[in-house]
């Protein structure tokens, strides 16, 4: 899962139509020289496209049969920019699909089902979890290419500093702890997202969610998912605790102040360790403490399963996808994830891959120390459009504009429109 990627804006006038490879200029077919693919990558065009460019070389150097043409997409255009193309018979032909759009467009017939391909064929050395999250109504739909899980990172030395020797493992002692690091330290102790995705480990927490897929019901106002956020609430005021940020640009100032040790604890991602890395605070790798977020209410903590599968487009033509399917083989192979691990500091999704070289990079073995708290996403195509109506109530809730109850009546409203037979 990526937030607030302000690099996508560097490819967004591609002529993503004309690359578009589901219809007749897809490429020649077998019998007259190789088959030409299209692929979307979505990753980050700075930190993260690099690694992949250069497999795609790798791919066509062992492979003379097959063509790629690569296209790095703005993730946060792809999802839009895929269904448009897909409902014209014109996509490309394998999709870096966020883990929540695969069931989606796998409802609209748009993905091809792996179950029984070459690209599955490796399925055992996935982690379960994550190839459970690429299926929909028994099917699979997307090979795991990357994965991820939120957090809770923190500034060893600001702690250090404060007397605290280890991170904390509630809320309530994160609260304390903030106190002590604003007191012996001088900087703020936490900083709060007001984004719904960074919201989740609150609900997750009091053993709730949004919805309750299996029951079909809305569940974002019950008891418990209003507990979950009186608790997020409840960190953006009080001694180190750093005040709601409800800016277009929240996301960049949490990162920076939290880089730049100005700001000792934020939730976060995988994405951004080559980021914390480049900060003045984290010069020594080592002053990274990564762990789990803190638990509810429940005595249980619980973040949300994000990352990228590898998709294949049902419309393209026999020839087609079979060189996507070869290529999806490859780009998830053990050898290419290890290869992206090292270059980009993401998580692989496969046991063979986590690699005494990939578990030398001291954040990616920290963050693959809380992936058991990562919970994956129900099947529901739907699901991770819900975080649009908090993304929009919750920054109100957290500046003082409206109550968390109104905020959360106005969230369920929205919410029902988006999964209309599910009961309040």
């Amino acid at each position: 899962m990526r937030r607030g990627i302000a690099a996508s804006a560097l490819v967004a006038s591609l002529a993503l139509t004309a690359t578009a490879c589901g219809g007749s200029d897809s490429g020649s077919g077998a019998s007259d020289g190789p088959v030409t693919i299209t692929w979307w990558d979505t990753s980050n065009a700075t930190n993260e496209a690099p690694a992949y460019k250069a497999l795609v070389q790798r791919f066509e150097a062992a492979h003379k049969d097959v063509k790629v043409k690569y296209v790095n997409v703005p993730f946060d255009q792809a999802q839009n920019k895929f269904d448009t193309a897909a409902g014209a018979k014109g996509a490309p032909d394998i999709l870096r699909s966020e883990v929540g759009w695969t069931p989606a467009f796998a409802k609209k017939g748009y993905f091809l089902p792996l179950d029984g391909t070459e690209a599955l064929a490796d399925q055992a050395k996935f982690q379960p979890s994550l190839v459970k999250q690429a299926q929909y109504e028994g099917k699979t739909y997307g090979v795991p290419l990357v994965t991820d899980t939120l957090a809770l990172v923190y500034n060893k030395a600001l702690f250090k500093k404060a007397g605290i020797t280890e991170a904390p493992k509630t809320w309530d002692e994160l609260k304390a702890d903030a106190a002590r690091i604003e007191d012996k330290a001088g900087v703020d102790g936490y900083w709060g997202s007001t984004q719904g995705y960074y919201a989740q480990p609150f609900l997750y927490g009091e053993g709730t969610d949004t919805v309750d897929a299996a029951g079909k019901k809305i569940t974002v106002k019950s008891a418990a998912a209003r507990k979950g956020y009186g608790t997020w609430l409840g960190l953006f005021s009080g001694k180190g605790l750093h005040k709601a940020d409800a800016t277009a640009d929240a996301y960049a100032h949490i990162q920076d102040a939290f880089v730049n040790g100005k700001v000792a604890a934020i939730l976060q991602g995988p994405w951004e360790i080559t980021n914390f890395y480049q900060g003045s605070a984290f010069k020594d790798k080592a002053n990274l403490g990564i762990a789990t977020v803190p638990a509810g209410s429940t005595g249980k903590a619980g973040a949300p399963t994000g990352g990228h599968n590898l998709s294949v487009y049902a419309g393209s033509d026999k020839a087609h996808q079979e060189a996507a399917l070869k290529f999806v083989k490859f780009m998830t192979s053990a050898q290419s994830q290890e290869t992206v691990a090292l270059k980009n500091s993401t998580l692989p999704t496969r046991s063979d891959a986590y690699t005494d070289k990939v578990k030398a990079d001291p954040g990616i073995a920290g963050y693959q120390g809380v992936l058991a708290a990562a919970q994956p996403r129900p099947a529901l195509p739907e699901y991770s459009s819900l975080w649009g109506p908090l993304d929009t109530e919750l920054p109100k809730i957290a500046g003082g504009k409206e109550s968390l109850d109104e905020g959360l009546d106005n969230a369920e409203l929205a919410i029902s429109k988006l999964v209309p037979d599910f009961a309040k």
